[in-house]
């Protein structure tokens, strides 16, 4: 019997999640309070205390089992833009 190598191979790097679109330095974020939005973020906004905010919503209804996979976030979209954008002005 022999081991074929790229089969093997190739289940590892489909099982890797993917993380090729986020940049070092940000974060992949879920966004919504049905349907979820993916939207890459700095990591820097997550020591914002209006951000903190967030964070503390979602700890208090996800807690460590977060449905998406990732760092879900229950907020309307156009208020988490909102506040993004208010964020990105902030810290240039």
């Amino acid at each position: 019997m022999a081991i074929r190598l790229p089969r093997i191979i190739q289940a590892k790097q489909s099982l890797r999640p993917s993380s090729k679109d986020v940049s070092k330095g940000y974060i992949a974020v879920y966004v919504g309070e049905s349907e979820k939005k993916r939207f890459v973020i700095p990591i820097a906004y997550l020591n914002q205390p209006t951000f903190q905010e967030l964070l503390s919503q979602a700890e208090e209804e996800f807690g460590f089992d977060h449905p998406m996979g990732g760092l879900t976030i229950p907020c309307r979209e156009d208020k988490f833009i909102d506040l993004t954008s208010c964020l990105s002005k902030n810290m240039s």
